[in-house]
């Protein structure tokens, strides 16, 4: 594993040793720069994971600092944290205005310092990870999730989701409108976890039209039930007046014959541990797949658990 690769641009040496020690003994990479100039150059030869910037430093200070390297849209995924020595609120305003995306007020103890640092890696990570249409998180965190709740040997159902006639509606209407699918998709599974589900529950989107949620067997059914009736409602609005009264749309294939498609669908396959051992993301994923297969052999919205003991 890396390590995570700190920047720290401070004028003043004590302050940039105590910095220093601090990170360094928590497992970080520390580079440092004294001033404005040399830490612009630093964040281009490094390529730094995060920026401690201090806002007082003689020539350039840390706000002109923080707005060069805003504009530099290479720099838009590395964070930015603000250092001052004044309690004041025009000082953390301007530096949120210019992009920072935190600040620590000086004098800080080691604990504070961890915090804020370890909290905005984490964010930044996440959102590095995150679909960009939809905001959930992706493959890699939906494996991390699954391979925690099976480390940690707890009861959970997983719903894989995935849409029926997507692509004949995406070449019909457009990419455009195929997003708008997708991002209603997101956005009623969402509305359903917070109404069905527990705190705990997790959302996944593995991409295109496929989504995952992770929840508790005893609310798995509720769910999918709610998705269901939600997502035929409301995926209508999306066809035009013509195409929703007759029920399909119409699409041509490479001989040139005529295909009828109907309304977009939603199949749902639930994999639980409740009465099998499952032990890993692939074994879950092979045993949706074959239920996504036997669901989408049904006509319209539907829901399959899977209620084999081994």
């Amino acid at each position: 594993m890396f390590k995570k690769k700190i920047l720290v641009i401070d004028d003043t040496e004590l302050m940039t040793k105590y910095i220093s020690d601090i990170l360094t003994n928590a497992d970080y990479e520390i580079v440092t720069a004294s001033n404005g100039i040399d830490g612009i150059e630093k964040v281009r030869e490094e390529k730094p994971d995060l920026v401690l910037l201090d806002i007082v430093m003689p020539g350039m200070n840390g706000f002109e600092v923080c707005k060069i390297l805003r504009d530099d849209e290479s720099n838009n995924l590395m964070p930015i944290i603000m250092l001052t020595a004044q309690d004041n609120e025009d000082d953390k305003l301007t530096g949120l205005e210019l992009g920072a995306d935190d600040y620590i007020i000086k004098p800080f103890n080691h604990r504070e310092l961890l915090s804020r640092v370890y909290n905005t890696l984490r964010r930044i990570d996440r959102n590095r990870w995150a679909n960009p249409l939809t905001g959930l998180q992706g493959n890699l965190e939906i494996q991390s999730e699954l391979n925690q709740r099976i480390a940690l040997k707890q009861l959970f159902s997983v719903l894989y989701l995935d849409l029926d006639n997507f692509k004949a509606y995406n070449d019909v209407y457009g990419f455009s409108s195929g997003d708008r699918a997708i991002k209603l998709t997101a956005d009623i599974i969402t509305d359903n976890v917070r109404s069905f589900g527990v705190q705990s529950d997790f959302i996944g989107h593995i991409g295109g039209d496929d989504f995952v949620v992770i929840t508790v067997p005893e609310r798995a059914e509720y769910m999918s039930q709610g998705i269901i009736k939600d997502f035929d409602l409301k995926i209508r609005e999306l066809y035009t007046p013509k195409d929703r009264q007759r029920g399909y749309i119409t699409t041509s294939n490479r001989q040139g014959e005529e295909i009828k498609y109907p309304i977009i669908s939603i199949s749902v396959a639930i994999v639980s541990n409740e009465n099998r051992n499952l032990e890993s993301h692939l074994q879950i994923a092979e045993i949706a797949a074959e239920l996504k297969k036997k669901a989408k052999s049904v006509s319209g919205s539907v829901y399959l658990k899977d209620k084999r003991k081994r």
